[in-house]
């Protein structure tokens, strides 16, 4: 049941919280499309005669006919986005009966009195002011967006560009918060939802059109299914209108570098006062990367919403951090720039969707800043590619190490910043290293009686050893130190140490030659 949030208390005993409306759902569709992830990481000129005339008249001469251009097979689609590969019914029919199956699957399988809703619910959320909700944690922050990707994923998929796939997000989350279900709107779920599922869903959106552009004209069955299970909505438009929508995105071929590890982790420092958790010491872990649009790249451009972005998906064997870590961030608005022969970059408006989980508690975020993105040949063998980034967000923050029942969380704006480099050693050894900082302060919150800092740092060795294989060793250190005035302060933090087999889809380690 939706509740007005009057402050959270951030004690050591947590409470008891209802299932989510996504949780079930959530967890199946976070697992899929990071396996996915995973399996995806594994081409008249008019000759004028010189003859002279004698005559001193004017000689003009009819053109000359020029052959028709030969018209395209029958069976070829129309580009991507036009004519009927384009369509504004589809993607709304698609999301009015998504959520109409959502709302059933939830009514009738996790708590009806929430989900039970018809006209009469629907006209009072109309009168009602909006509100802000304490779901549990992984629904607000993670089920939200996912569900926000789908609407996008919709759109995109039936031709609609990035702007136009937004409306729908956001039209297709406040249809949900004043229809889907019976308690007041929470304007924390639209911006998670509509902005949050934008910055998601583009990513996904993009990957799976290029696992099928991988696969040439027709692509195979499993190019099929693996595009499907990282977009599922761009699956079921491809499915269900079959070569209607079978146009790919154009993606201008841009450079692109990824990564796709499998190790085992070591919980190397763990301090949690103040809240009770059950901490795995050792697990498993596996992650993607993907950095697609490196600047640099000769002929390609940024004229469009995420013609260059950064994602990453990491999960481990522990419940309390599952997923571990989703990270989408892309260029919305700028341009590529350069600085001598040595520097190539790109700048402006970003947008980013973060959600972290760490053993301890759990940080989510949906933001825009300003910032850039860059290649800098620092000598024949060296170079070092990098992003700087500062803006404000929405953000939550979770005190508890579950983030599938925590509803004891803090949530408000929150200024944050990013440094994120990678140093690139000829092409055998790359240096990564980052530091993330988030600022929830109470007075532009929820609860004005505090705040908290979250940093998150990471470094991370990785060396080639033979073609696209590699071996490498990573430490994340996340911490967070609360500050409330109606209860004790809080700091937490945890260390985690990583051995990784890793994959690289480029053996020059995404070097971006110009």
């Amino acid at each position: 049941m939706r509740s007005r949030f009057r402050g959270c208390d951030l004690g050591i005993a947590p409470g008891i919280a209802r299932r989510g409306h996504f949780f079930n759902w959530g967890v199946l569709s976070a697992t899929s499309f990071i396996l996915s992830l995973l399996l995806a990481g594994c081409a008249s000129v008019s000759t004028v005669s010189d003859a002279k005339v004698d005559l001193d008249i004017p000689l003009e001469l009819p053109p000359a006919p020029t052959a028709p251009e030969p018209a395209p097979p029958a069976d070829d689609p129309p580009a991507f986005g036009k004519g009927k590969a384009k369509s504004y019914l589809v993607p709304a029919a698609d999301i009015l009966g998504f959520d109409f199956l959502l709302n059933q699957y939830d009514r009738h399988f996790i708590d009806e009195d929430t989900y039970d809703s018809n006209w009469s619910s629907f006209e009072k959320n109309l009168h009602k002011g909006w509100v802000i909700d304490n779901d549990p944690f992984a629904v607000n922050q993670f089920g939200h967006p996912y569900q926000g990707s789908m609407y996008h994923g919709f759109s995109r998929s039936a031709g609609l560009n990035y702007w136009q796939a937004l409306g729908y997000d956001f039209l297709g989350s406040a249809l949900w918060e004043t229809a889907g279900e019976t308690g007041p709107p929470s304007f924390n779920d639209q911006i998670t939802t509509s902005f949050g599922g934008s910055f998601l869903g583009e990513a996904l959106f993009r990957m799976a059109s290029r696992v099928l552009d991988r696969g040439g004209r027709k692509p195979g069955g499993g190019r099929e299914l693996g595009a499907a299970i990282i977009s599922p909505a761009t699956g079921f438009n491809r499915l269900a209108f079959g070569k209607r929508f079978d146009p790919r995105f154009p993606d201008r071929d841009p450079a692109v570098f990824t990564t796709t590890s499998l190790g085992a982790r070591r919980n190397a420092k763990v301090t949690d006062l103040g809240v009770l958790g059950d901490i795995q010491k050792d697990g498993a872990i596996a992650s993607f990367t993907m950095d697609y649009g490196l600047p640099g790249k000769p002929g390609y451009g940024y004229s469009r919403p995420f013609d260059y972005f950064h994602f990453e998906a990491s999960t481990t064997s522990s419940l309390n951090a599952f997923p571990e870590s989703i990270v989408s961030r892309g260029l919305l608005a700028g341009s590529d720039y350069k600085s001598g022969d040595s520097y190539r970059g790109v700048w402006g408006l970003y947008g980013s969707y973060d959600y972290m989980s760490p053993e301890v508690f759990s940080i989510s975020s949906t933001a825009l800043g300003l910032g850039t993105t860059g290649q800098w040949n620092i000598s024949d063998s060296v170079a070092l590619q990098g992003t700087c980034m500062g803006g404000v967000g929405w953000a939550a923050v979770g005190a508890l190490a579950d983030a599938r029942t925590d509803r004891n969380y803090h949530a408000g704006v929150s200024p944050q910043a990013l440094l994120s480099l990678r140093f690139l050693f000829g092409d055998s050894v790359m240096l990564d290293m980052s530091g993330q900082e988030y600022y929830v302060e109470g007075g532009a919150s929820d609860n004005g009686t505090g705040s908290e800092s979250i940093f998150r740092g990471m470094a991370a060795l990785t060396v080639r050893v033979l073609g696209h294989h590699a071996i490498g060793l990573q430490f994340v250190n996340t911490t967070r130190d609360a500050n409330f005035s109606q209860v004790n302060d809080s700091f937490q933090s945890v260390g985690a140490l990583s051995v990784v087999y890793t994959y690289l889809n480029d053996e020059k380690l995404g070097v971006v030659k110009w």
